[in-house]
């Protein structure tokens, strides 16, 4: 088996403060003051930690140079580990629900939401991205994606292995729950994967509720954890390197995979 240690998945499930950037990240800041530097390897908060799910983007977005990107790299830095969330970022003339892979060097990765949620008119406020995102994490490959991404497959394929956990940052709501637990047990069984989604609890301005309901999933589609639906939580979950190659080793469905090509 291969030297490449477990690795530490630390998930945040947590109410957000409607369209309060500092409120939420002064939460935030409370809430991790229990994970110890060292003690994980990446940080998962809910899609638009900073705002909650808005299309308000005129009021809230931020620059790269914005308070939430700057407390990202501050508090990676301090728990020395990765953070990834999403929060509403301008560009440009652009809005873009963008996910944030930030490095305890300060050094981040980004990927723009590509599934805009059309009955939130998201479509409206945001533009899509078009490219994924695979990051390489102490041996690991991780793809994350954003929210209504789950709901489709084809663009998360892992083709060829090329990455060992997906994960999912949300703000999905609780009368769609039941979707959400199914999809994140399907994208794992089929891409041979591990999946973490991380979901909000609570109201958020529009009055939509949020049970949370944030999982980790095993390769096989098993539950390895799942955090109670409408409770605040922060929980670190260790996934297996070895368990994961092995099962690959004994059950290789993905080299029967269709081969296709994605049209964007």
């Amino acid at each position: 088996m291969s030297a490449v240690k477990d690795l530490r998945v630390t998930v945040v499930q947590t109410e957000l403060i409607w369209e309060d950037v500092a409120a939420n990240v002064d939460s935030l800041a409370k809430k991790l003051s229990a994970v110890k530097a060292g003690a994980t390897d990446v940080i998962v908060l809910p899609e638009m930690f900073g705002t909650g799910f808005t299309m308000n983007a005129v009021k809230v977005a931020e620059t790269m140079k914005g308070k939430a990107v700057a407390w990202m790299r501050a508090m990676a830095a301090e728990k020395e580990c990765c953070i990834a969330g999403s929060l509403v970022i301008k560009e440009e003339s652009r809005n873009y629900n963008r996910l944030i892979w930030m490095r305890p060097d300060g050094s981040y990765d980004t990927y723009d939401k590509r599934h805009l949620f059309r009955m939130g008119e998201e479509q409206h406020t945001y533009s899509a991205g078009n490219k994924l995102l695979i990051v390489t994490l102490n041996g690991w490959k991780i793809c994350p994606l954003v929210c209504y991404d789950l709901r489709f497959p084809v663009w998360s394929r892992n083709a060829d292995n090329r990455y060992d956990c997906l994960i999912y940052v949300a703000n999905w709501p609780n009368k769609r729950s039941y979707a959400w637990r199914q999809l994140l047990i399907a994208r794992a069984i089929e891409n041979l994967s591990y999946v973490v989604g991380v979901n909000r609890i609570g109201a958020d301005g529009n009055g939509i509720e949020h049970s949370g309901d944030t999982a980790v999933t095993d390769a096989k589609g098993e539950i390895i954890s799942m955090t109670k639906s409408g409770e605040e939580s922060v929980e670190t979950v260790v996934l297996s390197w070895n368990a994961l190659q092995e099962y690959r080793k004994n059950f290789p469905a993905a080299m029967d995979a269709d081969k296709f090509r994605l049209i964007n």
